[in-house]
Formats: C-alpha cells, sequence, structure tokens
C-alpha cells in the first residue's frame, strides 16, 4: 500500500545570518495569512521558546519546535506532520544562518531541517550598504549544498527606490529567482531585543500592536500570491503509519506554572503529561493566593529575575509549595524553576526570598553564564528517570548558583554547563531541578514517569523513592 503524503503548503524563512529579519517576516506573514481566513500552522527550527511566543500569537496555533538534537529525524517529520495536517500552510522560521549547523556541520542547520521536511526555503537577507554584491551572496546560498531549494528572496532594510532597483535587477540578473518583497528600513519594525534574543510576546507591552504594524508592513511590501504559490510547490512528505492513541482516564492532577514569570513550556510536553493521564492544572505563581490540591508540579522557565519582587511578596504560596515539598509532593523545575526554588535569589546586588525548598544562592551576572545543547547521563536514583538513561537538552542562563555542601545532584555532564559544569539535575525528596530544558518529544519516558511518581504521591505525602548515593554538588 501506498504510504499517505501530506501536502501541506509550507516554507522556511531562512537567512545568512541573525538579525536579518527572519522573525519579522515570519510573524507579519503569519499574522497577514491568519487574518485572510487561513489556517497557519507555525514551526520554529532549534530550541528558541522565546520567536516561538511570537509565532504563537500571530497564528492563533501553537508553534511547535523542530530540533535534531533534542529529537530524532523521525520524530521531526512526525511531529511535523501530525500538526501540519489540515492547515492551509505550514511555515518555518530557520534559526542562525542558513547552514549553520552542529559543529561545524551540516546535521542540525536549518538548510538539513529543509532538506528532511522537503521544504522550499525564502531567504531574507537584509541589504544595508550593498547593492550588487547582494546577488553574489544570494547565487553562494543557493549553490553552497545540493538539495537545499533556495526559491526566493525578501531583501530587507531597503534604503529607497533606488537601492531597491539596484537589488532587484542584480538578484534577477545573476540569480534567477524571484525577489518577492522589499521591505524598507524602518527602526520602529524592530522587535525589542534583549537578552536571550527577543522579548516573548508575554512580556511586550505593547506586542499586539507591534505584530498589527508589522502585518501592514507584510501586507504591503511582500508579493503573497507568489509566496503561497512557492509553498503550494513543496514535494509531498510521507506520513508514517500511527494509530491514534486515546488519552486514558484522568489520574492525577499536575500543576503547571504558567504566567509573566514562567511560560517556556513546549506544548509537545504539556500535551504528554495529557496523554499519561494528567489532569493540567494553571498555577500563577504571583496571584494565586493558595495552591490548589495537586499530585505534582511542574515548574519551567522563564524570566523569574524580572518578577522577582511579586513572586517574593507572595508569601503565602511560596510557603505552600516549601511545605508540600516537605510532604513529598514530585516537582520538575527547569532552570527558572530551578532559580525560583532556591532561598536566596540575587540580582543587581540586591537579594530576594525564593521557596527555599534548595539550599541554595543564585547570582545573576551580565553576560550568559552558560548557552547552547546539553548531553547527560543520570548517573544516580531520582524520582523521574532511570540510571543509565541518556538525556539530549539544552541550557541558556544568566545565573548560577552556589549551593549548600550535601545538596546532591543526578545527571553527569559530558556536554554543556548545568550547575557546577560536572553535574545537573538537583535532587530533595521528590524535587529534581535542572539547569536543562527538555523536549518530550526526544525524551519520552518523562512523562510516563512524571505521571507515576505523582500518582504513588496521592496521598502519600513521602518520598516516592530511595536515593542511592548521588554525587554531592561541587563534591568529588
Amino acid at each position: 500500500m501506498q504510504d499517505k503524503q501530506n501536502v501541506t503548503p509550507r516554507i522556511m524563512i531562512g537567512a545568512p545570518n541573525g538579525r536579518s529579519g527572519k522573525t519579522m517576516v515570519s510573524v507579519g506573514l503569519c499574522a497577514l495569512l491568519h487574518k485572510n481566513g487561513l489556517s497557519v500552522q507555525p514551526f520554529k527550527k532549534g530550541p528558541d521558546y522565546i520567536d516561538a511566543s511570537w509565532l504563537t500569537a500571530a497564528s492563533g496555533k501553537a508553534c511547535r519546535n523542530l530540533d535534531a538534537y533534542l529529537m530524532s529525524k523521525d520524530v521531526m517529520i512526525s511531529n511535523f506532520c501530525k500538526s501540519s495536517l489540515g492547515n492551509d500552510f505550514a511555515l518555518i522560521e530557520g534559526n542562525m544562518g542558513l547552514y549553520d549547523g552542529f559543529d561545524g556541520g551540516e546535521e542540525g542547520s536549518s538548510a538539513h531541517l529543509a532538506r528532511v521536511l522537503k521544504t522550499p526555503v525564502v531567504l531574507v537577507v537584509n541589504t544595508a550598504r550593498m547593492t550588487r554584491s547582494i546577488a553574489a551572496l544570494i547565487k553562494g546560498y543557493m549553490d553552497f549544498e545540493a538539495g537545499t531549494n533556495v526559491t526566493g528572496v525578501i531583501l530587507n532594510n531597503v534604503a529607497g527606490p533606488r537601492h531597491e532597483k539596484k537589488l532587484s535587477d542584480a538578484v534577477e540578473r545573476y540569480c534567477k529567482i524571484p525577489v518577492l518583497g522589499c521591505i524598507p528600513r524602518n527602526q520602529a519594525l524592530a522587535i525589542h531585543e534583549r537578552h536571550l534574543g527577543l522579548v516573548p510576546f508575554q512580556e511586550a507591552s505593547s506586542g499586539t500592536i507591534g505584530i498589527e504594524r508589522i502585518l501592514r508592513t507584510i501586507e504591503k511590501h511582500l508579493d503573497i500570491e507568489s509566496l503561497i504559490s512557492i509553498a503550494k510547490s513543496a514535494q509531498g512528505l510521507p506520513i508514517s503509519h500511527s494509530t491514534t492513541q486515546q488519552r486514558p482516564k484522568v489520574s492525577v492532577r499536575i500543576g503547571v506554572m504558567m504566567d509573566h514569570a514562567f511560560h517556556f513550556y513546549y506544548p509537545e510536553n504539556l500535551e504528554a503529561l495529557e496523554q499519561e493521564g494528567a489532569e493540567l492544572v494553571l498555577i500563577d505563581a504571583m496571584h494565586d493566593d493558595k495552591l490548589e490540591a495537586i499530585d505534582g508540579l511542574y515548574i519551567g522557565g522563564g524570566f523569574p529575575e524580572l518578577y522577582m519582587s511579586k513572586l517574593q511578596l507572595n508569601e503565602t504560596l511560596r510557603v505552600q509549595i516549601a511545605t508540600s515539598i516537605e510532604d513529598g509532593l514530585p516537582v520538575y523545575a527547569e532552570c527558572g524553576g530551578l532559580i525560583y526554588l532556591c532561598d536566596r535569589i540575587v540580582i543587581d546586588g540586591v537579594p530576594y526570598t525564593g521557596v527555599g525548598a534548595i539550599p541554595s544562592s543564585v547570582e545573576f551576572f551580565t553576560k550568559p553564564q552558560a548557552h547552547g545543547y546539553s548531553k547527560l547521563e543520570v548517573k544516580y536514583e531520582n524520582p523521574f528517570y532511570p540510571v543509565g538513561m541518556q538525556i539530549y537538552g539544552h541550557e541558556f542562563h544568566y545565573s548560577r548558583l552556589t549551593c549548600a555542601k550535601g545538596l546532591h545532584c543526578a545527571l553527569e555532564l559530558t556536554r554543556g554547563q548545568g550547575i557546577d559544569g560536572k553535574m545537573d539535575g538537583i535532587v530533595y525528596r521528590n524535587v529534581f531541578a535542572s539547569y536543562t530544558h527538555i523536549h518530550a518529544s526526544g525524551t519520552s519516558s518523562w512523562a510516563k514517569s512524571f505521571v507515576s511518581v505523582a500518582s504513588r504521591n496521592k496521598g502519600i505525602g513521602k518520598s516516592a523513592f530511595e536515593q542511592e548515593s548521588p554525587r554531592e554538588v561541587g563534591h568529588g
């Protein structure tokens, strides 16, 4: 029997380098197509939460991340097909330069993903201070790796009509691909940047206004019909045969911190918990004055450092969380969640009080303390992962922990920084707190383990596992 094909129209928005305007074009195009009544499914290449937040807001659909380090090729294809099928259009925003892959190779690049998904690439190029040279740049990207289908170009930061004509003439003469739009130089279009790249949509006070401004620019300056035509030229993608899983009966309630301070969650992580039988209970760490009846707690990343005054003021919730942890509540915390669980958090020299479950001091710096992918091995018993398991994740943080003596970690690093350059995954009772972010699509046992330990915790109020000599942080 012939495999079914996914023929959803799709394009990748790529660029020669970061800061070329990929996010602006991707956000504007999603918003415009959504406004025009099309169902648009956005994807972000790489682990980035922040660009994904803007794509979600612009399209009205949860953006999905596709990452060759965090998940296998087959999983990437499956996730893409599952999310894009039934939509009118799929847009994949690349990251970094089009051919920037893992450790200097081709794997893991945006071009690699475009080839895996048989997706045509539209290149966004910052044209500041060049004219005819634009053709050499684009021609190089067209020819660099066989199979990468660069089918059109969008010229960004164009100085004026004369500049536009010189650029367009050069591209059409030497590259033989269409110029799909020329976006004029306009500082008002820039999405305000901060240390993690771009300000998340949730934190941008004028986010909706910004998207509307970008939408109007894209509508005015891009050839949308030609872009749609290119998207429709994408080859069919074989759909793997999979049985539809019935969601099991709810067995546990897992709280999820979801507010301005904590909102870095992959949709697949939350869906995986639900698929294993969890009811998700959203919690606002700044405004909820009590902890609802839950069997587990998931605290993702975000920017708690921007909201520590409010987080500190909500003492009632902090105390309830600390008490519940002592009673055995399973807690999985990533990066910002790890920071929140510590007892002392120093920002610009000002100390704040966290939950206090983890006896550690956190200090923030102006430069990144870790940035990139991580690889870890589970060396010691913990509530969530079996010993010997390999974990692939990523980290990006400006903070550093000083841990109290006697605090233990379960994960040993072979790549990345973690807590102290050697270990990550602090374990205390049923708490697992790490700087590492994981994606459920590449860490398939995580959700099942979380629901399992939460189920064992129901009404027990004690540690659900026996610690066997975990390694002390910074010692041995």
